[in-house]
């Protein structure tokens, strides 16, 4: 009798010991520490326009330099600011810079390396514009780890839509770089 009281008792017991003892560890997938990191990249774009006052392939690829800002509020919010120089290599004196932010999701994590999805809005002008004109972007990319500070922008893709009037022109390109981790 007494063997079976004590079964039973243990038996009961035994739930609050499970639920008790997930209360001794944290999580490892609940970080929310803010995180800021800032870096610089090297870009080469189509600029699809020529300079005869419509959108056209660009003989030349446009190449420059750009700057780039990731804050991470958590895991999935982040937000990224980037603004973009491309001034060599042009084709009958097109330039274009750009001013972007927006959000940007992370895919998943796979060992170092971090893809992600991104959406901005922004400003872009040019040696072809009289003013500014608003620049969608959409694009992605993959990151790469380094170390706990740096982190090698393996691979970012880009495809723009510039509001320009009369029509619209439709720039697209590459750029890689390297960040430093702020905060």
């Amino acid at each position: 009798m007494r063997r079976s009281i004590l079964a039973c008792f243990l038996i009961a017991l035994l739930p609050a010991a499970i639920v008790s003892s997930h209360a001794q560890t944290a999580p490892s997938a609940s970080s929310r520490s803010f995180n800021v990191f800032a870096g610089g990249l090297f870009s080469a774009f189509q600029p699809d326009y020529m300079n005869t006052g419509s959108a056209q392939t660009s003989p030349n690829r446009l190449y420059g330099f750009g700057a780039y800002a990731d804050a991470h509020f958590s895991r999935w919010v982040q937000i990224e600011a980037e603004a973009r120089w491309l001034h060599f290599n042009q084709f009958a004196s097109v330039d274009q810079n750009t001013y972007s932010i927006g959000p940007r999701v992370p895919v998943l994590t796979f060992h170092k390396f971090e893809p992600y999805g991104k959406f901005l809005v922004g400003f872009g002008n040019g040696s072809f514009l009289t003013s500014n004109a608003l620049v969608l972007t959409f694009g992605g990319g993959v990151d790469y780890r380094l170390s706990r500070k740096f982190t090698l922008r393996a691979f970012d893709f880009e495809y723009q839509r510039w509001s320009v009037v009369p029509s619209t022109i439709w720039p697209y390109g590459v750029s890689a770089g390297l960040s430093y981790k702020v905060f």
